[in-house]
């Protein structure tokens, strides 16, 4: 949406400059009219316009972060963020507003088709008169033309008023109006829509008086006549009325001329600025793509870590039999695209897949991130504090020997009793009901520690390693994460 509106308000400002420098103080209403129009529908088309240009980049992988199992294979976990309500209350903000103008505006139309209703109605050439009871100027809405009705009946309105009416019902303007004010009810944020609609509307009636110094051939009485009305506070909402404060740049554009040589060079300035914005706009390269937000291990990796080399990653230096026999049978599977199904996440278009055994050190080198061997635990008791502070149900959920107890159960043992304890910190929105503590942790005791050989490196907890290929540069920074630090015995 933000892309949308900075692209679409960009077009919308350089073509409204480009008017009022070059085409309004020129007579070529017509060609202005239809230059304003499309203006508006080019904007507002413009951000949906690419033109893609492809060029090779190498691919490598980007390592999705928290790896969970599910059916015996390590697959991408996304974080879940916290619900962000600024954007629903600036939605919320802008319906409520919207819903507003689009009342106002279905108001506005309905009081000028009461007004037809309630009037006495009179067909006059390729319109209708409506004439209404109040003292006003003529004004056109549509097919209809409101004019007093004393004036009619007394034959008080001037054939030039009659003329200039007739060319705002014969050049359908109401319905340049109506576009304008329907794109103002959606966009009514966007200041430069009320400009655009006093542009539209004194080129009509640039347009209506082009049309009656042709037919009357009288420009004086005419320019007296406008001064005259001007005067005249009228001003409707949605209808074409003769009451502008602009009416000295009216005056003026009646003696004004413009060679036909001089029309056509201003009309091709457009050109090249039209072929700019699309160009600066539309123009998309596959490597220029916004970069992914990278994370690793539950955490947003940023510019800086990802620039240090990756002995700062603590890679734990481990033998190539320790490592074999940890990825004995492990496979790696490399996907272009991984989607998420109700089943969990589904891998399409599989690019590479070798079990441990067939990689070459060019295979181990690439995923180095994933070759970690996790040390072994080692046995050390806590602290008498720590030991201590873990009995406090309200900050720590304990698991005892992979049992969840309660905290109380700790009175049963001494500290020394406990050989081996690890755990993590919780965010709030993923404690449950069960589990409110903001951290979790397991301890185990010396006969359980030896008996499930904790003190021995483990193999790894899965048949397969699952990747997705994404094009980015940053691939090679993103492949220094180990898995994150916890506090444990060891």
């Amino acid at each position: 949406m933000i892309d949308f509106l900075i692209k679409s308000t960009i077009s919308l400002t350089l073509l409204l400059g480009l008017y009022h420098l070059f085409l309004e103080k020129e007579k070529m209403h017509t060609f202005n009219r239809f230059y304003l129009l499309f203006s508006l529908l080019f904007s507002f088309a413009l951000p949906f316009i690419t033109i893609e240009i492809a060029f090779e980049s190498i691919s490598k992988p980007l390592l999705l972060p928290n790896p969970i199992q599910t059916k015996n294979e390590t697959v991408a976990f996304i974080k879940q963020e916290d619900v962000n309500y600024i954007p629903i209350l600036l939605w919320s903000l802008y319906a409520v507003v919207t819903i507003f103008f689009i009342v106002r505006f279905g108001k506005n139309i309905y009081a000028l088709l009461s007004k037809v209703r309630k009037n006495r109605t009179v067909s006059f050439f390729y319109s209708t008169l409506v004439l209404v009871r109040e003292k006003s100027l003529p004004h056109t809405f549509l097919q209809y033309i409101f004019i007093n009705g004393d004036d009619y009946n007394n034959r008080n309105i001037q054939e030039e008023l009659y003329t200039h009416e007739l060319t705002h019902v014969r050049q359908r303007h109401s319905y340049d109006i109506l576009f304008i004010e329907i794109i103002k009810t959606v966009f009514w944020f966007n200041p430069l829509l009320l400009l655009y609609k006093k542009a539209i509307q004194l080129n009509h009636e640039f347009l209506a008086d082009e049309n009656v110094v042709k037919s009357h051939k009288n420009v004086p009485f005419y320019q007296n006549l406008l001064l005259e009305k001007a005067s005249w506070n009228s001003n409707f909402y949605l209808a074409s009325n003769l009451n502008f404060s602009v009416t000295k740049k009216r005056l003026i554009m009646m003696t004004k001329t413009t060679s036909k040589s001089r029309a056509l060079l201003k009309k091709l300035v457009f050109l090249p600025v039209l072929a700019g914005l699309i160009f600066l706009v539309c123009l998309k390269t596959t490597a220029s793509e916004k970069e992914p937000e990278v994370w690793i291990n539950g955490k947003q990796v940023n510019e800086n870590d990802m620039n240090k080399p990756i002995s700062h990653w603590h890679k734990d230096q481990t033998s190539e039999a320790t490592e074999a026999s940890y990825f004995a049978g492990v496979r790696f599977i490399m996907y272009r695209t991984m989607v998420r199904t109700k089943n969990g996440y589904e891998g399409k278009d599989i690019l590479f897949d070798k079990v441990y055994e067939e990689l070459t050190p060019e295979d181990k080198k690439r995923f180095e991130i994933w070759l970690r061997v996790p040390k072994a635990n080692v046995k050390k008791n806590p602290t008498q504090k720590e030991f201590e502070d873990f009995k406090d149900s309200k900050k720590y959920g304990i698991w005892l020997n992979d049992t969840y107890v309660s905290n109380t159960e700790l009175n049963k043992f001494d500290r020394s009793d406990i050989v081996h304890f690890s755990g993590s910190f919780v965010h709030k929105n993923a404690r449950s009901q069960q589990h409110p503590q903001p951290y979790q942790f397991r301890l185990y005791t010396n006969d359980y520690f030896d008996k499930k050989d904790m003190g021995k490196t483990p193999k790894y907890p899965g048949e397969a390693i699952t990747m997705v290929e994404v094009e980015s540069k940053l691939q090679k920074k993103a492949g220094m994460a180990t898995p994150p630090k916890i506090k444990t015995g060891s």
